[in-house]
């Protein structure tokens, strides 16, 4: 879980719109952890931040009017559990990240792999990691070892059974910052940008062309999930 703080800091320095834009250290984060006495600590989550952002969705018969470049809205899906949370069956999971997710592939007409950039809501460095699972990306109980192995020897992207994961490489919420209502339109132009070709410096580089992009937000603890799919096609 440190090892995603870190990660997600590292992208941020190449986001000229990052509320923080500074690399940490897996230590930091340990330390900041027996500094509260707690299991997670300051760099473990996201910070409330200040912030907006605007999406404009047109017909894609007007928006090839304005650009030779448009991204296509897919598939959009959103699915809402029990405002409770101990009234959930699985509490070591969000079910509406799930749910969202098989709906909005079946929208989109394209299989989960087809997917290269991901940006999923990282409020915490725990709820990254089951995204992983919960998007279907990594089985249950093992994002973790991906995760592990990936950033050893981090060169940019998850590798999960042999295929290549770009994830939050806009910082993710922990970096970029949490302006609530903004959020989702933030991971939204990330992955905007990514499909464009726009990124800059943190511009996806996989081993196929990038074609596909998601986005996840979540809203409460998993009391609801959205999932947005991104194509170029």
């Amino acid at each position: 879980l440190a090892h995603i703080s870190v990660k997600n800091h590292l992208h941020a320095t190449k986001n000229e719109y990052a509320q923080f834009r500074r690399k940490i250290t897996v230590e930091q984060v340990l330390n900041a952890r027996k500094e509260a006495g707690r299991s997670l600590g300051l760099y473990d989550y996201a910070p409330i931040s200040d912030g907006a952002a605007v999406l404009i969705l047109a017909s894609e018969e007007l928006a090839k009017k304005f650009t030779d470049k448009p991204v296509y809205v897919l598939g959009s899906y959103s699915a809402t559990d029990y405002l409770t949370y101990p009234a959930r069956e699985d509490m070591t999971h969000f079910l509406v990240s799930e749910i969202a997710m098989k709906n909005a592939l079946k929208m989109a007409g394209i299989s989960l792999w087809d997917i290269q950039v991901v940006e999923v809501y990282d409020q915490s460095t725990v709820m990254e990691m089951v995204s992983l699972e919960d998007l279907g990306f990594c089985e249950r109980g093992k994002a973790w070892g991906s995760i592990c192995e990936s950033l050893q020897d981090y060169k940019g992207y998850y590798e999960i059974e042999g295929r290549r994961l770009f994830v939050n490489m806009n910082g993710g919420l922990k970096a970029d910052g949490n302006p609530l209502g903004a959020t989702g339109g933030a991971q939204i132009f990330e992955v905007f940008k990514q499909l464009r070709g726009e990124a800059g410096e943190r511009q996806v580089k996989g081993d196929k062309e990038l074609k596909y992009g998601c986005v996840l937000e979540l809203e409460g603890f998993g009391t609801k999930g959205y999932v947005h799919i991104l194509g170029k096609d």
